[in-house]
């Protein structure tokens, strides 16, 4: 089996980074006109500077507004919208599902696209792959293209405006990076490109959860204040470029295919993936048989950064047999990615996992709470 490591052809991070858009499309020789797939904060903080840096880059453009879900219908109605006007680049500005959403409709027009995250919320900006959800929200399929982006442009101005929840979730999308690299290349499964790891691969995903130890709290608490720092800098290179290419480049295993399951639990729908996937490397850790160390490092730095650790911080605090036999299933459909682990997974050993990781999540927050005061 040959290694494969893949990436976007250029990654473009920093402060106001969204004024120099223009210029790095044409550096890169992506043509006009473009359309833009935007979701509604990204419309209302960007118009403005991509007209001027847009137009001073001689691109013509229009903007179609995301409709909330990357589903079929959805990329069928901005595909429509790019061939009426005659699109010849498609450009993503939101959150992970528009530029899923974007990527999708470029691989199907055969298109080059740029994507311009405004959130670090999930390592999806540098992938060439969507996630495609029903209009309902339910996990449908991954859907793989040929090539990652041309250009993945991230404004650090504009994440630091963001909610702090949503750099959580990219975090918490993040944290199942190294763990479920680790067990890919270990097993020399194949990632996502069909390829085995890299060594290089491995190694930005460890880089990625010492980064996420190293500096959560502290970007966190910049996103709160509204401002840019170093420690931001770095999680956002950690979410969008250390968490996409070490994914990518090594492969997914348990964590993302119980975030998949989860999605079957209608009362998990108002949460963010990552937020699912981090309660999801929790599960992972405890099917994995980590050690209780290696455990409590998790369950600290979820609580610090507040990410769940436990069924109810995701809705689910009341989920009963026949829906958890129902998300044990979804999480071990043929095809998914828990099959990737060094051992036969079953529904049964899943629902037993999710249970017994709720229960360390719970022990864990009973633990730290502190004792009443006469």
């Amino acid at each position: 089996m040959l290694s494969v490591f893949c990436s976007p052809c250029r990654y473009t991070q920093g402060r106001r980074a969204t004024e120099q858009l223009g210029a790095e499309m044409s550096r890169l020789g992506l043509p006009g006109p473009v359309l833009i797939v935007a979701g509604r904060s990204a419309r209302r903080l960007l118009d403005d500077v991509w007209r001027l840096t847009l137009g001073d880059s001689g691109y013509a453009y229009a903007v179609h507004d995301f409709g909330g879900e990357c589903s079929q219908a959805e990329i069928d109605r901005i595909a429509a919208a790019a061939r009426e006007q005659g699109a010849a680049t498609i450009v993503g500005a939101g959150g992970g599902k528009v530029l899923d959403a974007a990527r999708a409709v470029a691989a199907e027009l055969h298109l080059p696209v740029a994507n311009c995250p405004t959130v670090a919320s999930s390592d999806a900006p540098c992938s060439a792959l969507s996630v495609i959800y029903t209009e309902e929200g339910i996990f449908e399929e991954y859907r793989f293209y040929r090539r990652n982006p041309d250009l993945v442009l991230v404004d650090t101005s504009v994440v630091a405006q963001g909610p702090p929840r949503l750099l959580a979730a990219g975090m918490g999308d993040a944290l199942a990076t190294w763990f479920e690299a680790k067990t890919c290349a270990a097993g020399h499964v194949r990632n996502m490109r069909g390829g085995g790891s890299t060594r290089s691969a491995l190694a930005l995903a460890e880089l990625c959860y010492r980064t996420l130890l190293e500096d959560g709290k502290a970007a966190l608490q910049s996103v709160e204040r509204k401002v840019v720092t170093p420690s931001l800098e770095r999680i956002v290179e950690a979410n969008t470029l250390l968490s996409g290419l070490g994914f990518e480049s090594s492969g997914l295993a348990a964590a993302h295919a119980i975030h998949n399951g989860l999605t079957a639990a209608p009362p998990t729908r108002g949460y963010f993936h990552g937020e699912k996937v981090a309660f999801g490397t929790l599960v992972q850790l405890v099917l994995e048989g980590a050690s209780k160390a290696r455990i409590r490092e998790v369950l600290s730095f979820s609580t610090e950064v507040g990410l769940p650790v436990t069924l109810a911080g995701i809705g689910c605090g009341a989920l009963g047999d026949e829906l958890l036999a129902q998300v044990s299933a979804r999480a071990t459909a043929a095809g998914e990615t828990i099959h990737n682990e060094p051992f036969e997974v079953t529904a049964d050993m899943v629902a037993d996992a999710i249970l017994a990781a709720d229960a360390e999540g719970r022990a864990w927050i009973q633990s730290s709470v502190p004792p009443k005061t006469r």
